[in-house]
């Protein structure tokens, strides 16, 4: 998901935050896998972290425009 993918830059603050709650919690149970030697593909670890980034930068943007 880059930050030119239409699902964040044409998403609302509220779809975003409920978003990045999403990728939080995939990225939760991922480290549980790990934690467990039970994670069959750890650069999904990575990817998500970078998501997460970048739906994060994508909210603050979006309240910088709006203050």
């Amino acid at each position: 998901m880059k930050m030119s993918d239409p699902k964040i830059k044409d998403a609302t603050a509220t779809e975003l935050t409920a978003m990045s709650r999403d990728l939080r919690m995939e990225l939760f149970t991922l480290r549980r896998q790990q934690a467990s030697s039970q994670l069959e593909k750890p650069a999904r670890l990575r990817h998500l972290r970078k998501d997460i980034a970048r739906v994060e930068t994508r909210i603050s943007q979006l309240r910088q425009k709006a203050a």
